[in-house]
Parts: structure tokens; C-alpha cells; sequence
């Protein structure tokens, strides 16, 4: 069972990747999906054991290295924090699976599709069940190369084929940081098992490494890291970008598996994470600024996949600094009923795009919510859990992000529920406004679009619909676990929390406002979209010239591409409307700080180091020796008389140096 929830999606890659070409691609899709359902079964089955039975275990597969004083086994650690996250992967997968039987059943290689599937998924599930940090990196660089090839998977495209260098470029700084963490990890502690590193933590607590405290360092290092895999401010440019990939891709990528590797990190290190205050306040300030700065930019982006990806960054941010505050439990509930409502949108924006003829762009949409009424339900029910309206999933994780960052006390945390109050309205804005020009208005597409806009196959409604049941259930149904009074007999010790941290206590016992206060600001949210969007659809254009320093160039609509060509930007009417379009100009800034200058330091090693230099000095040396032989090739003219003239001259020579020295 423990085994054959990691594995099976192995082998459904295996079969799709190796075999797809000789049993057909209906053979390889549904092989695939059969090899998820039996993970899933296994892996409901270990949380029923593991987290509901309390018996948590360490499943030893095999000596994976043994060299000097390091010694790593490759083994299958089941705890609570494991079994949830292994649990909700094979879950949530299975579903993206399923859905992507129809959503991909016009493409050309499906069998090449679902190999790259069931591969992000098996690296998702080898890192939620590491035993050291070396299993660990392997499934964290796993998915980073799954994501590559998903996010790429239409090659042929050059927006897709950028959008994958840009996410594995990105990425790879994270993973600088992550090995640096890990190697120190290594050099204080002498061991990389968890079963080592955290029963050491305390007393090691004082170490110092350059002077500075190596606990604190570990924790900033490793944290580096998981801003990469999950997109946090400054490392977040690859999110939206990662949208060229199928729906299904970005489902999997933003629910369930690639970004909630940095919170299951941060998460699965608390042990360590507790002895590093300083360490834990950076991950709340950045996870705050995060939360409100994805907002802010998903209020004016038109793309409804981009809209949602922002909605993914700015809800990692909130799980950060619930992680920050020492809330590591409120953390992974929130991740929890994340992926829910989260895969619930993008496969619901996927059947959206799939109805409208491929069209993504939300004010080529409008007046479609009775052409597609299950579509246009269970979106409604995902926007509800996004917003945190009662009672559905979100209702219950992110108010108690907020609860906990008010209860923390303290600037950083102080900090982070401002923020986290000003994103929970955001949210609620950016959420109903996708849900309005979406389907309400007037149709303001072609027409010959909108005639032939239909609701989804089965194959693609069946994985909605359970979705939207847990949108609405697992909040209530997991709080009492996750959360509750009885919350540490739930985690078994999965998660520490340190003899000064009753962070889980304290939340219970706020104002009675405080728990009101998100959703308020979420209802606010909703009226203010409402009033814009439907009241006064003319007010959004008005305050987007108004806060344009170039008003001439806020359109109703894009410029179109040529058939065939790569999508265009947006252009930048300016002012803080384009400063937010252009997504506070991080894009524009990495370019002129990283990407030009190290072009033109390649272009300088290309031209004189490799061209002049490398291949110059042989290549040079070569010319010369081909020249001289040409020249002795033209003394060879096989005449005598020039021999015989030659031979005079240099006697003459000759006797003209020696009379001379002489």
C-alpha cells in the first residue's frame, strides 16, 4: 500500500512514455489513469492508517549512498504531514487525469502527455515522502524537470518553449540556495536523516558559521529555495508564464504538486524552524508582501488562467506566513483545501477555454452561463471558496491564516495581517470580476464563436463536480483535525512546535471580530466587482484611463497576433494602471539587471573568447602552416634551370656573408 502510492503513477508513465506508441493512445491515456486510481486507493488508505490510526512508519527501500561519513537510505517516511500530502496528490491528480482524457483527446502525442503527468506526479509524491534531504532534492529537482516538460509540451510554440527555459532558469536560483542549506545542514550536524538532524536542533541551537548563527542561516537558506519551487516574491516570474502549458498542467502544477513544495519544506523543517526567529520573520514578511503584491496584479490581468495563477501566488503567500507565525498546521490546512478550490478553477477556466474555441482572453468572453450552466456552477462554487465566503473550504483555512497572524502578535506578524486583510478583498474583487466578464454581459465574442459554445464531456464534468464537493466540504469536515483542540494528536509530531509556541491555542481565542473581519472584507470584495462589472460597466475603463499616464492606449481589447504568431503583451498605457498590467515591472527589470547583461557578456565570450581565442590561437596556427606549404609548394616547379639558379644564388649568398665578415 505505503509502496504502491508512490510507484504506481511511476509505472503509468512508464507504460504511456515506453509503450504508448504500440498499444494506442486510448490504451495509454486510460492506463494511466488507472495506475492514479490505484495510487489514490493506497494513498487514502495510508492516511486512514497513518493519520486517523496514529501509527506513523518508516518504509526502508534501499541503501542509496554510503561514501565517507555520509550515509543516505532511500526510504518512504509515512507521517501525518506525509500521508496528507500524498493523499491529496494522488487525489487531486487522478482527477487532473481523468479531466485530461477529454480536455487533450485532439492532440496529436495524449500518450507523451500523460507520460510527463504521471511523471510530475510520482517526483511530487518522492519528495512529500523523503527521509533525508537528499530523497527530498531528488523529487525537488524531479518536478522542476516535469514542469519543464509539461510547461513546454507544445514545442512547437516559441511563447511555450521560453516559458519553460524561464520557469527551470528560475528555479535553478532557488535550488543554488537549497543546496547550500542542505550542505550546511550536513556540515553542523554531520547527517541529512531527518531521524538525526531533528533531535539535534536544541543543542546545536548556539553553532555559528562565518559568525553567523547556523540554525538562522539553515532556515533562510532552505527557505530561498522553496521561494523558487513556490514562486514567492522575487522568484515568482515563472508563475504565470508556466499558463502556456495545457489547463490540466497548470491544475496539477498550482493545486497540487510543484508550488506547495516550498510550504511542505518549511512545514516538514519546523523542528529546525523554531530554534530561527529571524528565519521565521523573513518568511512572514515575504509571504505577507507576497499575498498582497499577487493581488493587487490579478486585479487588472485579463488571461483568466493568468488571473487564477496570480490567485495561486498570493494564496501561497498567506501559507508562508501562516508558517512564518509558527501556524505550520493552519499552513497545511490551507494547502489542503487550496488544492481543491484551486484545481477546481483552473479545470473549470479549462472547460471555459474549451467551450470558447481555445479563447482565454476574459473580455473576448461574456453572456455564456447559460449555454454552459455546470461549468458556470462549479466556478462560482471555487470563486466561494477562494474569496473565504461561509462555509464553504476557504472560509475555514484562510481566516485562520488571519486569526493566527493577529494572535502572533508582533511587527512581522502585525505586518502580515495587514496585508493578508487587504489581499482577502482583493481576492474577493479579482475573483468576481473573472466570474462576471466571464459569463455575464453581453456576448463579446464572434459570433461564429459564440455559436458554437457548449458544455464539457462527462470524462471533463465528473472530476468538476467532485471538486466542487470538496470546495465546499473539506474545510468543515478537516478543520476539527487540522486545527482544532485536538490538533497535535492529529499531527502525531509530524509538525513541532517549540515550548514557547501555542500558536494553535491563542488563535482560539482573538476578538470575537477578528473571525468576522475576512469575511467582510471578502463580501466588500464581491460588491465593489458587482457594482463595476455589472452595475456600471463602463467605470473599469474610466479609472483604468484615469490612472494611465497614456489614456489613448487603454483598449477594450488587444491587439490580435497573425495567425500563427506568438502572443502578443499588452501594451503599457503607464501610471499605476500599466505600473500593475505590467506586473509592477518585475519582467522589464530582471530583463535589464540579468537577462541583457548576460547576453552581452555571452556575445563577448562567444565572438573573442570562442571565436578569437579558442578556436583563433589552432585555427591560426593552422592558416600559417597551410601558408607556408603553399609557399614551398611554389618553389617545387620541377625545372632545372630554376634548381640550378637558386643553387647560384644562394652561393653568391654565401661567399657575400663570409668575404663581409671575414
Amino acid at each position: 500500500m505505503f509502496v504502491g502510492a508512490i510507484f504506481f503513477p511511476l509505472l503509468g508513465a512508464c507504460i504511456s512514455g515506453f509503450l504508448g506508441r504500440w498499444i494506442g493512445d486510448r490504451a495509454a491515456q486510460w492506463s494511466t489513469v488507472a495506475c492514479m486510481v490505484l495510487a489514490a486507493i493506497c494513498g487514502s488508505a495510508a492516511f486512514g492508517q497513518v493519520a486517523l490510526g496514529g501509527h506513523p512508519l518508516v518504509q526502508l527501500i534501499w541503501t542509496w549512498m554510503d561514501v565517507g561519513g555520509l550515509e543516505v537510505s532511500w526510504a518512504l517516511r509515512y507521517d501525518t504531514l506525509s500521508v496528507v500530502m500524498v493523499a491529496m496528490v494522488t487525489f487531486i491528480s487522478t482527477l487532473i487525469h481523468l479531466y485530461s482524457v477529454g480536455y487533450m483527446s485532439h492532440d496529436a502525442t495524449p500518450a507523451r502527455f500523460f507520460a510527463y503527468l504521471s511523471l510530475f506526479t510520482f517526483m511530487m509524491l518522492m519528495l512529500v515522502t523523503a527521509d533525508n534531504l537528499a530523497q527530498l532534492f531528488f523529487g525537488w529537482e524531479g518536478v522542476g524537470l516535469a514542469s519543464y516538460l509539461l510547461i513546454g509540451y507544445w514545442y512547437d510554440r516559441e511563447s511555450a518553449n521560453r516559458a519553460a527555459m524561464k520557469a527551470f532558469i528560475v528555479n535553478r536560483v532557488g535550488d543554488v540556495f537549497f543546496m547550500l542549506g542542505l550542505a550546511l545542514t550536513f556540515y553542523i550536524f554531520g547527517s541529512i536523516e531527518f531521524a538525526t538532524i531533528f533531535p539535534a536542533v536544541e543543542a546545536h541551537a548556539a553553532d555559528r558559521f562565518l559568525g553567523i548563527p547556523a540554525i538562522e542561516l539553515i532556515g533562510v537558506l532552505l527557505f530561498l529555495g522553496a521561494c523558487g519551487k513556490s514562486a514567492q516574491l522575487g522568484l515568482h516570474t515563472w508563475l504565470p508564464d508556466a499558463m502556456e502549458g495545457p489547463t490540466p498542467v497548470s491544475a496539477l502544477i498550482h493545486a497540487a504538486t510543484m508550488v506547495t513544495a516550498g510550504v511542505f519544506l518549511v512545514c516538514r523543517m519546523s523542528p529546525l524552524m523554531e530554534y530561527a526567529p529571524v528565519a521565521l520573520t523573513v518568511v512572514t514578511v515575504v509571504g505577507a508582501s507576497t499575498a498582497f503584491f499577487a493581488a493587487t496584479i490579478g486585479c487588472v490581468q485579463n488571461d483568466i488562467k493568468r488571473v487564477i495563477a496570480y490567485s495561486t501566488c498570493s494564496q501561497l503567500g498567506y501559507m508562508f506566513f501562516a508558517a512564518g507565525v509558527g501556524a505550520y498546521q493552519v499552513a497545511m490546512f490551507h494547502l489542503f483545501t487550496h488544492a481543491f478550490f484551486k484545481a477546481l478553477l483552473f479545470l473549470g477556466a479549462g472547460s471555459v477555454i474549451h467551450a470558447m474555441s481555445d479563447e482565454q482572453d476574459i473580455r473576448r468572453m461574456g453572456g455564456i452561463w447559460t449555454k454552459i450552466p455546470v461549468t458556470y456552477a462549479v466556478m462560482w462554487i471555487g470563486n466561494l471558496a477562494l474569496a473565504g465566503i461561509p462555509f464553504f473550504a476557504g472560509y475555514y483555512s484562510k481566516d485562520a491564516i488571519l486569526e493566527a497572524a493577529y494572535a502572533a502578535g508582533g511587527g512581522a506578524a502585525a505586518y502580515a495581517w495587514v496585508l493578508g486583510m487587504a489581499a482577502a478583498f482583493l481576492t474577493a474583487f479579482y475573483s468576481w470580476r473573472l466570474l462576471i466578464l466571464t459569463f455575464h454581459g453581453e456576448p463579446r465574442a464572434d459570433h461564429h464563436v459564440m455559436e458554437h459554445v457548449h458544455e464539457s464531456p462527462l470524462v471533463m464534468l465528473i472530476p468538476l463536480i467532485v471538486l466542487a464537493a470538496g470546495a465546499v466540504l473539506t474545510g468543515y469536515l478537516f478543520a476539527p483535525l487540522f486545527i482544532g483542540e485536538h490538533a497535535h494528536e492529529f499531527w502525531h509530531e509530524a509538525i513541532f512546535n517549540g515550548p514557547h509556541n501555542h500558536i494553535l491555542h491563542e488563535m482560539h481565542e482573538v476578538p470575537h471580530w477578528v473571525p468576522l473581519a475576512p469575511t467582510v472584507m471578502g463580501v466588500a470584495g464581491i460588491a465593489l466587482a458587482y457594482v463595476m462589472y455589472m452595475a456600471m460597466p463602463a467605470l473599469p475603463a474610466r479609472l483604468a484611463r484615469m490612472f494611465s499616464a497614456r489614456p489613448e492606449m487603454v483598449r477594450n481589447l488587444p491587439l490580435i497576433p497573425a495567425e500563427g504568431a506568438e502572443q502578443q503583451t499588452e501594451p503599457n498605457p503607464g501610471g499605476l494602471y500599466g505600473f500593475l498590467l505590467k506586473k509592477w515591472y518585475f519582467d522589464e527589470l530582471y530583463d535589464a539587471i540579468f537577462v541583457r547583461p548576460a547576453r552581452r557578456l555571452a556575445n563577448v565570450f562567444w565572438k573573442v573568447g570562442d571565436a578569437q581565442i579558442i578556436d583563433g590561437m589552432p585555427n591560426g596556427a593552422g592558416s600559417l602552416a597551410v601558408e607556408a606549404s603553399r609557399g614551398a609548394v611554389r618553389l617545387q616547379t620541377g625545372r632545372v634551370a630554376n634548381y640550378a639558379f637558386a643553387m647560384i644564388i644562394g652561393l653568391v649568398v654565401f661567399v657575400s656573408l663570409f668575404l663581409f665578415v671575414g
